[in-house]
């Protein structure tokens, strides 16, 4: 940027106006630079942009005293997982009220160990309590090295695993008590209003759904909560809290760690309302806090995200198949397989829905019939937009089971055979059961023959739809010929 020059002419000052007035860029001198230091004390507003891959966007504004001149301005209070590579200053007053010449992020902190570090080669004072006299004794100690423990130069003895306390003459100066960015600035106004941007780690979220299922399987009531924690070293009071759904491209991402599932909290009751406006932004979801909230170091907070009853849900039991029965013989008879139980609802308007769901677990509950909720089972969801149907597996059913042999096996080529098979479905149920039963033959494949109507979900996937009497065992029969190569 080209910055405005002191010297206007008469004729071009009539032109420009009050731009003549203008004072001049705030430039760089040789004078020594003086220091200010700020901290979050000085904090008019705080945003946070938090993505669900651990990493967050802090903006914030403080009123910062710099004087005018060259600066040395110490800001304290900065995630300790600060990226300083994305940080932006700017006054927000003019650009020409700042320059910033030099940045800095010290995070050397001030503990036990970096303290015995800064002086290994230095003298010390040493005290060890004396039981005769009932007082401290004071010694003189050069301290020699702190690999595996503190050793020491006193009186000319060496000696290590000394039991006392030491006594430093004062705190080094690369030593910081919090991590601080520091930056070296030209400024031209005395106070000013400073926003700091930067992208962090050590900020995440995730999305909680809690599905109360009614006692016919075919309505539900479901909440949904985010839980947000904050692992960056730093709080941040009364912030403006913005969520982002989706998959961010980052260069070289680190290792998530160990994300939210050490302590999972407990829902929160289930009436609390919707406090998150959601909106389009680029192809992700944007979700904004309608109030301010405060999210401390070390801490985990759980706001409501959505609530919504009587949605229509679809109960199925699903037996799969795979593509390697059709590709050989099976030889034995597959006893007892299990039939996947799901839950399908439809992310509708009509249906009670219709927001950008983002992903996260359903953990889904069921009425005994004493009333008591019981955990029924959970899910993972990827990110769902509006209008897309959702799939819960709940795990396993217990009482349909089934059975599957091939009946006749003829290889008809390299990678072509013709079989035929047979899968016995036995409901020990009082009451009736559908269950779909879906045949993934991949390559190209054609149903020869069957006991049933078959439906063809896709190029390589074909399905059969059985009703089950209480009590009752359903078989059914197909040939199927299958080339895959």
């Amino acid at each position: 940027m080209k910055r405005f020059q002191a010297f206007c002419a008469p004729a071009l000052a009539l032109l420009l106006g009050n731009a003549c007035a203008q004072k001049p860029a705030a430039t760089p001198n040789s004078a020594p630079p003086s220091r200010q230091s700020s901290d979050a004390r000085a904090s008019e507003r705080v945003s946070l942009t938090v993505y669900n891959q651990n990493f967050g966007l802090v903006r914030e504004v403080r009123k910062v005293h710099l004087g005018t001149g060259n600066v040395e301005l110490s800001y304290a209070d900065v995630s300790a997982h600060i990226q300083p590579e994305t940080v932006h200053l700017k006054s927000l007053a003019s650009d020409d009220d700042l320059t910033v010449l030099e940045q800095n992020y010290r995070y050397d902190l001030l503990n036990p160990d970096t303290l015995l570090k800064k002086y290994v080669g230095k003298t010390i004072k040493v005290y060890r309590y004396n039981e005769h006299t009932g007082a401290d004794e004071e010694k003189q100690a050069q301290l020699l090295s702190v690999e595996g423990g503190a050793v020491l130069n006193i009186d000319g003895q060496i000696t290590s695993n000394f039991a006392g306390r030491f006594a430093f003459p004062e705190v080094p100066g690369n030593l910081v008590q919090k991590p601080t960015l520091v930056w070296l600035v030209a400024s031209s106004a005395a106070d000013q209003r400073l926003e700091v941007t930067y992208l962090t780690r050590g900020l995440d979220w995730r999305a909680d759904y809690v599905l109360s299922v009614a006692a016919d399987d075919k309505l539900g009531d479901l909440n949904a909560w985010v839980t947000l924690k904050n692992e960056t070293g730093t709080s941040y009071p009364s912030a403006e809290l913005k969520l982002v759904a989706g998959d961010v491209q980052r260069i070289n991402p680190e290792e998530r760690p160990d994300r939210l599932d050490s302590a999972r909290p407990q829902p929160a009751p289930a009436t609390a309302p919707p406090q998150f406006q959601e909106e389009g932004m680029f192809e992700y979801h944007l979700y904004t806090l309608d109030r301010p909230t405060t999210l401390l170091d070390k801490e985990q907070k759980q706001v409501s995200l959505l609530s919504a009853t009587n949605i229509a849900l679809d109960k199925k039991l699903i037996l799969f198949g795979a593509p390697q029965y059709f590709r050989g013989p099976l030889g034995e008879a597959l006893q007892n397989q299990k039939i996947g139980v799901y839950l399908d609802l439809q992310n509708k308007q009509q249906n009670q829905l219709g927001m950008p769901l983002p992903k996260g677990i359903v953990r889904v509950y069921k009425s005994d019939k004493n009333g008591q909720k019981q955990f029924i089972g959970e899910d993972a969801i990827e990110h769902t937009p509006r209008d897309e149907k959702i799939r819960i597996k709940l795990g396993e059913a217990f009482d349909v089971v089934a059975d599957r042999s091939e009946k006749a096996f003829r290889a008809l080529g390299s990678c072509s055979s013709e079989s035929e098979w047979e899968i016995k479905l036995r409901n020990h149920k009082d009451s009736a059961e559908s269950v779909e039963v879906n045949e993934p033959a991949g390559g190209d494949w054609e149903l020869v023959s069957s006991s049933l109507p078959a439906t063809k979900k896709d190029s390589k996937t074909f399905s059969f739809e059985l009703r089950l009497a209480p009590r009752s065992e359903t078989k059914l029969t197909y040939v199927v010929r299958v080339r895959w190569c």
